[in-house]
C-alpha cells in the first residue's frame, strides 16, 4: 500500500517513491516468476490527477525458474514498467452511476493505493514466456534425458526398427559358417 495524502487533491502535485519491497506470493508462471518475499526495487511517480492519483514507473526484480529445454535453473533480471490509474472512490461512483462502469479501473482506498494487483499486470508479462539457460541450449536427450549440453558429441546407436528383424538373421548365418 502507498500512502497518497501528501497528494491531496490537487492536480499537477506529483511525489516521487523509491522502495524496496517483499514480492507477494505467486508472481509468477509454472516456468519462472518471482520467489515470494524477495526484493521488488518500486522506482514509482505519484501524479494527481483530475479522476485520481496516476502512479507510473518501474518494478525491477530478479526472476526465477527453469530452462524449457534443459530444466537447470534460470534466473533472469526483470524490469517492467508500470502505469495505472487509481480513480477517487465518488468518480468510481459517478461513472457506474451514468453506466460508463470499467471492470479494470482500480479506486483508491481513502488515501491508500493498493498496488499489488498493479504490479502483477506489470511484471508477470514481462516474464520470458519460454525461459531458456543460453540461447543455444540443446536441451535434453529423448533417449536417455542426459543434459545435452554436459556431453557434446552423445549419441546413442539406433537401428531403424523396421530393420532389426534383418539384424537377427545376420547373427545365425556366422554361426553356420563356423559350423
Amino acid at each position: 500500500m502507498l500512502e497518497t495524502h501528501e497528494l491531496g487533491r490537487r492536480p499537477g502535485s506529483m511525489r516521487k517513491v523509491q522502495r524496496t519491497v517483499a514480492a507477494p506470493d505467486e508472481l509468477g508462471s509454472g516456468m519462472i516468476g518471482i520467489p515470494a518475499g524477495s526484493d521488488l526495487e518500486l522506482d514509482l511517480r505519484l501524479e494527481a490527477v483530475m479522476e485520481g492519483v496516476l502512479v507510473s514507473g518501474s518494478i525491477r526484480g530478479e526472476a526465477v525458474g527453469e530452462c524449457v529445454r534443459c530444466l537447470e535453473r534460470v534466473v533472469e533480471p526483470v524490469d517492467a514498467p508500470l502505469q495505472e490509474l487509481y480513480v477517487y472512490p465518488e468518480r468510481a461512483d459517478a461513472a457506474a452511476a451514468s453506466g460508463d462502469e470499467d471492470e479494470d479501473v482500480r479506486e483508491l482506498e481513502g488515501d491508500l493505493v493498493d498496488l499489488e494487483p498493479a504490479l502483477r499486470d506489470a511484471v508477470v508479462p514481462a516474464l520470458p514466456f519460454r525461459p531458456l539457460c543460453r540461447e543455444d541450449c540443446p536441451g535434453l536427450c529423448s533417449e536417455c534425458g542426459a543434459r545435452l549440453a554436459d556431453d557434446l558429441d552423445h549419441a546413442h546407436e539406433t537401428i531403424d526398427p523396421r530393420w532389426a528383424a534383418l539384424g537377427g538373421l545376420q547373427g545365425t548365418d556366422d554361426e553356420k559358417r563356423e559350423s
